[in-house]
């Protein structure tokens, strides 16, 4: 099978139902949502499949939901259905729950690190935030692109915080606040939050 052809030397990319330059605003949107899934692939081979058994099924299923958002980002035909459900929304936030239980109390904002699966996580999550504003700036100029996907990476990007948390906990690697931080969280939560 040949992977190269050559249909993009001239700078433009094939979406689902038309043509577009590859800067375009769709493209580093689900490009961006490329560059989740691979740190999501190097967490996954940093993690101790024993130890973090549930975790791991929840990264696998979120790589693929990542490729369900990139396809629909990719998808300007109006024959062909949206991937990317509500329920995806929902087990994000049920776990999200699950996690912030695990994990100790935050006062603080943390600094991104500790283990490397963790390091991993934390990077996964910022570039799913600049995913999020890619998909906003996106929205602002399409309205046919469906909620839920803004939704999906905004619940993403909070999983992978509270994940990140968890993974250092169950390696016994303490979060390291910042220390110029003011106490933001009250009950693991943001204070504005309540």
């Amino acid at each position: 099978m040949r992977i190269y052809t050559r249909t993009g030397d001239q700078g433009k990319t094939s979406l689902i139902g038309g043509r577009v330059d590859k800067d375009d605003i769709r493209v580093e949107a689900y490009g961006t949502v490329d560059e989740v899934n691979c740190f999501v692939g190097q967490a996954l081979a940093e993690l101790d499949p024993k130890r973090f058994k549930d975790i791991i099924v929840d990264l696998e299923k979120i790589q693929h939901e990542l490729f369900d958002c990139g396809g629909d980002l990719a998808n300007v035909s109006d024959k062909r259905p949206m991937k990317l459900k509500d329920e995806a929304v929902d087990y994000l936030e049920a776990r999200i729950d699950e996690l912030i239980k695990e994990a100790p109390e935050l006062e603080r904002f943390i600094l991104p690190g500790g283990s490397k699966p963790s390091a991993s996580v934390h990077i996964a999550r910022t570039v799913t935030r600049r995913a999020e504003r890619l998909v906003v700036s996106l929205m602002k100029t399409d309205d046919s692109l469906p909620q839920v996907t803004l939704k999906f990476l905004n619940r993403l990007s909070d999983y992978f915080f509270a994940l990140a948390r968890v993974i250092n906990f169950r390696l016994n690697v303490k979060d390291v606040e910042y220390v110029r931080s003011a106490k933001v969280f009250r009950d693991g939560k943001r204070k504005e939050d309540k």
